[in-house]
């Protein structure tokens, strides 16, 4: 089977700074990837890369084959992504959001699949509810229902957890698990290295712009996790706390 997703010899310079370094990347279908690494170390230009968003100084990107930078718009139309921004109106109910996005992606039967991705990530009884009142956990699950509303197959997630409380971190691990899929490919950055490495089929550590370590997560224990991060990621810190712009 085609894989979902191949990066080949991506490397990315803006301006002076080399930002991605000859970056060679995997990710099949059905399979959850976790890119964890310091903060500046390229994991945001890596995501952007993959989504389109940015085009490699040099490489490529293929989707289920096809270059990327060649794929007509119906092929883009199946990412769904999820950033640091919820791209949601304050004003406006978690329902109106979901019927605003689904009406940009044409889905069909829209309103039962708004009941159906509310259901998904459990809010429901707050269909008719301001996005304004939302607590920062129910803002990150309606984003994911705005991103998974035209059932994309390829899922992007940029630092889900950010803000996040324990038990809404919790109830997003929940979430994410659940939208696994023999058909979808998702790819995450997280700082979060245990909910990173429970979810994960396979874990990516970027260190500098390279991949330091591409390993199958049942190889890794979280002491073995974080042992092997800190020897990839020598004096570049710890990795916690907001990335820099450039990411």
């Amino acid at each position: 089977m085609t894989p979902a997703i191949v990066a080949t010899h991506v490397s990315k310079r803006i301006g002076p700074r080399l930002i991605l370094r000859d970056i060679d990347l995997t990710v099949e279908r059905g399979r959850f990837l976790t890119i964890l690494g310091p903060n500046g170390a390229g994991k945001t230009t890596l995501l952007r890369i993959l989504t389109g968003l940015l085009k490699p100084s040099s490489g490529r990107v293929l989707i289920d084959g096809r270059d990327l930078a060649e794929v007509p718009a119906e092929v883009r139309r199946q990412f769904g992504v999820i950033s640091h921004h919820s791209y949601l109106y304050d004003a406006l109910t978690a329902r109106e959001n979901l019927y605003f996005y689904g009406r940009l992606y044409d889905v069909p039967d829209l309103a039962a699949r708004i009941d159906e991705v509310l259901a998904e990530v459990g809010l429901e009884l707050f269909f008719n509810e301001p996005v304004r009142t939302f607590s920062r956990g129910m803002v990150q699950r309606l984003a994911i229902a705005r991103a998974i509303i035209h059932r994309p197959s390829l899922l992007f997630l940029d630092e889900p957890y950010t803000g996040l409380d324990p038990q809404a971190s919790e109830t997003l691990s929940s979430v994410l698990n659940s939208l696994r899929g023999p058909d979808r490919a998702i790819v995450m950055i997280t700082h979060q290295f245990d909910q990173g490495l429970a979810m994960a089929d396979r874990v990516v550590v970027v260190v500098r712009g390279q991949i330091a370590l591409d390993e199958a997560a049942a190889d890794l224990t979280l002491d073995e996790l974080n042992r092997r991060y800190r020897a990839a990621a020598g004096g570049t810190g710890d990795g916690a706390g907001a990335e820099e712009a450039t990411r």
